[in-house]
């Protein structure tokens, strides 16, 4: 029997000796970071959105490099079931609504569903304000980017600029509905304003309601034609006029069929906001146009005590097309003179110091820009 103590396996090694051994050749790799524990770099992921290249005009905002022939027939498809259905959940809880109420409907055959006008056409404005959400989610689920885009080249809705375009609108849409009055009543005498007046408590409330609601149900028209529409086919074709007269033509069928002049009327209308929206890079001046001939239409209206017998643009008299054949350019092309006087972009910016929209400054020369 040895009388050496055995070796203590819990001792410290000795000064100089390595604490580890070293691993055989063919051990286990190493990650960058020196640790053998360590996971290795995963691949980057994907972002869930993506914009359009910089420089882009506003019709081009869907060729991101997502768009292929499936997620544009999905974004197709969604928008326009969205438009057709969501309107109508929106209009059938509005009649069950009105139904637990014990209110009364309004008689059939005709187009009206409750029995209280403003009521109506409140259900109505308010099922149309739908189409935002609709266009909104559609861009972002199946076209990849975001849903500002369909708003202006910026990714938003730029509201200074809205409210300058707003400020030229009004005055101009009373302007033309004042001149459009006049000329009634010189060729009809009092018969073409004859109504009654509901009184100034209705006259109020019917105004604060249709007013309410009236940005989002034109606000949620723009977005649907002259925006998603316009960028529909702007992915895919080179000049934005294509997407102008078809989306054009189908907002003036949206109106339905009224007077000949009525549809001519829609149609020139949209083909000139259609391209004041490519100009400006956003749906601002059409919104502001858009949201200041409905709400002077209904104060007239309201005012008038004909709300139960309105009707909409496709009705409008021959009249009315020849005054929309001035102000509908003269709108337009004094929109787009003050655009490039504030520097309102209409490509998209190239960068995070790009983003600015100083007053006073115009788009940079050597951006190029789409013909329209």
């Amino acid at each position: 029997m040895s009388d050496t103590p055995p070796p203590n396996v819990w001792a410290a090694p000795p000064a100089g000796a390595p604490q580890w051994p070293a691993p055989a050749q063919g051990g286990p790799p190493t990650a960058p970071s020196g640790s053998p524990y360590a996971p290795w770099p995963l691949p980057p992921q994907q972002p869930r959105t993506e914009t359009a290249p910089a420089g882009s005009g506003y019709h081009e905002q869907a060729r991101n490099g997502r768009q292929k022939a499936p997620q544009r027939i999905g974004e197709f498809a969604l928008v326009l079931v969205g438009n057709l259905a969501v309107p109508l959940v929106v209009i059938a809880f509005g009649a069950l609504a009105w139904y637990v109420l014990g209110l009364d409907f309004a008689p059939e055959g005709g187009d009206r569903i409750l029995g209280d006008p403003l009521a109506d056409e409140a259900l109505g404005l308010l099922s149309i304000a739908t189409g935002i959400p609709v266009v909104l989610l559609a861009v972002r689920w199946c076209g990849s980017r975001p849903g500002g885009t369909a708003a202006s080249v910026v990714g938003r809705l730029r509201w200074g600029w809205l409210a300058r375009c707003a400020a030229v609108a009004f005055p101009l849409i009373v302007l033309q509905m004042g001149g459009l009055a006049l000329w009634g009543y010189l060729s009809e005498g009092e018969e073409s304003l004859a109504g009654e007046f509901p009184g100034w408590s209705g006259l109020v409330l019917g105004i604060v309601v249709l007013w309410a609601l009236i940005p989002f149900q034109a606000a949620a028209e723009e977005f649907v034609f002259r925006g998603w529409l316009a960028q529909f086919f702007g992915g895919f074709l080179g000049s934005p006029w294509p997407g102008i007269v078809i989306a054009s033509a189908l907002f003036a069928v949206a109106h339905g069929f009224g007077e000949w002049s009525g549809f001519a009327l829609l149609f020139y209308s949209a083909l000139w906001w259609g391209w004041l929206t490519i100009r400006t890079g956003g749906l601002e001046a059409v919104i502001a146009v858009h949201v200041a001939n409905n709400m002077t239409a209904y104060a007239i209206t309201v005012a008038l005590g004909q709300l139960a017998e309105s009707g909409n643009a496709a009705d409008a008299p021959w009249q009315a097309l020849v005054l929309e054949l001035v102000a509908a350019p003269a709108y337009c092309l004094l929109i787009a003179k003050l655009a490039t006087a504030h520097g309102v972009r209409r490509l998209s910016p190239g960068g995070p110091a790009d983003r600015a929209e100083p007053a006073g400054r115009v788009e940079p020369a050597d951006r190029a820009e789409p013909a329209v």
